[in-house]
């Protein structure tokens, strides 16, 4: 009876150390299959002696004393923190950046450095600190490429050690302190405004400019029309002196004519049969008494005729353009009334500083000028008698 007890015992205990034995044996083949990803290498150690670095797929190590330490082999992104620093010229900002790596040497990220991540993010912070107290506050704000590859250049030598290679770096943001965020918007504003001014004065500048173009134009067309009006004035002037003085020399000769004919009259009427005609007298009728032979006279309509001006003549006083231009002189020419009405007072009142002469004492030196030449025919007709 008491054996059965006895062999109950001892086939738990030996189904105990089955179990045990069959959970060992799986930890061991679990803990000796390790499985790498493509993008993965590991460190592989046993009792803490580095020994290789497992590739990608499935490897196999030594159970329970070994361990493996993962590194991912694509390009990481890491954060660095906000930072604080001082530009040269004594402004105060805050940047933060972005640093993008790659683990070229997984052994040596194993062995060279604790944590390369953590390594490599606290050297940007002091990097980027560093990069920025060189600079001035503008700079800092517009040299974006030049932050961003010195702080590279800084991580290269030091991350190449690692086995860790620094790919990018870009400085996300740059920001003053708030009060010289005010400074630097007052500052926009006045070269706003300064701008404004200079565009409104050139503005201005322009407008002057053209306005004084425009008015030099107007002079010069005001000119130009002023002398066109001189000139057809002289040329009216120059056509009425010629007119008159025409006018004259047919009034002269015509009365000389009428004079002379009085005089053959008178003769005709004397006694005597024996007449002497001065020379200037039978000139006179050689020209202009038609009937006599050999006169120059043209046959017409009975009018005399007095000589033209020459070609020259004509084409300097403008005289084959003679109606043309008095027409548009008439046309052109609009007389001062209330001038006209002020002078024609000013004579009526006796207060017109102008000379003007009596109408018979016009009349009688008129006279006294036709008389000596009577008083010659008189005496050339006394001698023929």
């Amino acid at each position: 009876m008491v054996l059965l007890p006895l062999q109950g015992a001892g086939g738990t205990i030996v189904l105990l150390l089955v179990v045990i034995v069959l959970v060992l044996a799986i930890a061991a083949l679990a803990s000796s299959v390790q499985i790498v990803n493509a993008y993965e290498k590991r460190a592989y150690t046993r009792f803490g002696k580095y020994q290789k670095l497992l590739d990608p797929g499935v490897n196999f190590v030594t159970p329970f004393v070994s361990k493996t330490y993962t590194f991912d082999m694509r390009t990481e992104t890491l954060d660095v923190p906000r930072q604080e620093a001082i530009t040269r010229d004594n402004s105060p900002v805050t940047a933060d950046a972005v640093v993008y790596i790659k683990v070229m040497d997984a052994k040596k990220a194993f062995l060279e450095v604790d944590d390369y991540k953590r390594a490599v993010s606290n050297l940007a912070q002091t990097t980027l600190r560093a990069v920025i107290g060189d600079m001035e506050l503008d700079d800092t704000l517009n040299k974006r490429q030049e932050i961003n590859a010195r702080i590279r250049k800084e991580l290269d030598e030091p991350t190449d050690e690692w086995g860790v290679r620094v790919e990018s770096v870009e400085v996300r943001e740059v920001n003053p302190s708030k009060d010289v965020q005010q400074a630097m918007e007052q500052q926009t504003s006045a070269e706003r405004r300064r701008r404004a001014m200079i565009l409104e004065a050139q503005g201005e500048r322009r407008s002057a400019i053209e306005e004084a173009q425009g008015e030099k134009q107007s002079n010069i067309i005001r000119a130009q029309g002023e002398k066109q009006s001189q000139i057809l004035e002289a040329q009216g002037d120059a056509i009425s002196t010629v007119l008159r003085a025409k006018s004259a020399e047919a009034m002269g000769e015509r009365a000389i004519i009428d004079k002379g004919l009085e005089s053959l009259e008178n003769i005709g009427q004397s006694e005597s049969t024996t007449f002497i005609l001065p020379q200037e007298l039978s000139s006179m009728l050689g020209r202009y008494g038609k009937h006599l032979t050999g006169s120059d006279v043209k046959t017409g309509d009975g009018e005399l005729e007095t000589k033209d001006f020459d070609e020259e003549t004509r084409e300097i006083l403008g005289l084959d353009d003679i109606d043309e231009i008095l027409g548009q002189i008439e046309e052109e020419s609009e007389p001062d009334v209330e001038a006209m009405e002020e002078q024609a007072q000013a004579i009526k009142e006796g207060e017109d500083p102008a000379d003007i002469q009596d109408p018979d004492d016009v009349i009688a030196e008129m006279e006294d000028e036709f008389n000596p030449a009577t008083d010659e025919m008189d005496g050339e007709e006394s001698q023929s008698n």
